[in-house]
């Protein structure tokens, strides 16, 4: 039976705050099928697990120099894995850069047809041009996305596609963000030291792309006529002052929960074609009313409308009021979200899928 290698650009677990690298700890947690972690030195290591490590040796770096290869640490990591003569499964993530290198190593070494790859893409438009994506797509075998709109986007824009895709939604972990009763809704507000009548989030990094700027200014507006409203800004501590907004710095993972869960509504102002939304998909399951740009994947996660508001014009300010005042009118109603619904077991299962399906292909 086929074994399944994990080519990492981070180190598994990993410390630091991220997306993909949570979807994978989530699943190593469990019952999985990954044999093999490439990557670099971790501060633990999941148990019954084969690891590689690429060190940052001096070694190496002469290597790499010489070679003008950046990935020959994981390459050469790769080699004593396939030695064992079995076929493999071998995993990348949105890491773009070492598929040609990959390509030449397996070229070289007659060890193409004992290897399934699978490129999870976390992105939502393509990534290569028409014409430059030929030789990527003609070497992976399989393109997993994030959403079918992500695929119907590449579908149309590309005039060849000779590999297969498939789909799988971000999951979270549901015993962790979930929606608490009215009554402990009012005790977190008070133990969080909130007393307006109705309290937004934003949660992100303070990038352009992320819409805070726009939602300040449209938070402004909404303050000269709803003045018992509060917006808590999760991600960065700006040194200014505005009427009605909390800047509340980095908040620990482990801490989030307690802010959706005290919010009313979630504000997502993307102004660009998000891949999915992770965040998204917390503060709904915590309770929160969700107000985001019908953008890239997002319409898909919020089922076209069904499970929150779409701005189909995010990049206009009115269409941003008329929703939170809509909402404040209270003629908006909160959806029922089904816990199972973009959870770490629905993607666990989903993962267990892709490598069953991954197998079945190598069998023959």
């Amino acid at each position: 039976m086929a074994k399944v290698i994990l080519i990492s650009q981070f180190p598994l677990p990993y410390s630091k705050i991220g997306s993909w690298t949570t979807l994978y700890q989530n699943y190593m947690e469990g019952k999985h099928s990954i044999d093999y972690i490439i990557c670099e030195q971790p501060e633990t290591r999941f148990p019954n697990i084969h690891y590689e490590i690429v060190g940052q040796t001096l070694t190496l770096k002469l290597k790499k120099k010489y070679h003008k290869n950046n990935y020959i640490g994981y390459l050469e990591a790769l080699e004593k894995i396939l030695a064992t003569g079995e076929k493999h499964i071998i995993q990348i993530v949105d890491n773009f850069g070492i598929i040609k290198p990959l390509q030449e190593f397996l070229a070289s070494k007659g060890l193409r047809n004992r290897c399934y790859i699978q490129f999870f893409y976390h992105g939502f438009a393509p990534f290569y041009g028409n014409l430059d994506s030929r030789n990527f797509y003609e070497f992976i075998d399989e393109m997993v996305l994030l959403t079918y709109d992500s695929y119907k986007t590449h579908k149309e824009y590309y005039t060849i596609l000779p590999c297969r895709f498939s789909v799988l939604h971000n999951g979270i972990n549901t015993d962790k963000f979930y929606k608490i009763t009215p009554e402990k809704k009012k005790a977190l507000r008070e133990k969080l030291g909130f007393t307006s009548e109705k309290i937004f989030i934003w949660c992100s990094q303070d990038r352009p792309k992320k819409g805070l700027d726009l939602m300040l200014d449209v938070w402004n507006r909404i303050q000269e006529k709803h003045d018992n409203c509060t917006l808590l800004v999760i991600g960065t501590n700006r040194k200014e002052t505005i009427k009605g907004v909390v800047f509340l710095g980095k908040i620990p993972n482990s801490e989030l929960p307690d802010y959706y869960q005290a919010a009313d509504a979630y504000l997502f102002p993307t102004l660009w074609h998000e891949g999915f939304g992770l965040s998204l998909i917390e503060a709904m399951h915590c309770g929160c009313y969700c107000i985001a740009s019908a953008l890239g994947g997002v319409p898909e996660v919020l089922q076209y409308g069904k499970l929150g508001r779409l701005i189909e014009n995010p990049h206009f300010i009115s269409e941003w009021i008329e929703a939170i005042e809509e909402f404040l009118s209270e003629s908006s109603s909160y959806p029922s979200i089904p816990k199972e619904l973009y959870s770490k077991e629905d993607w666990n299962l989903g993962m267990e899928e892709r490598i069953f399906d991954a197998k079945k292909s190598l069998e023959r």
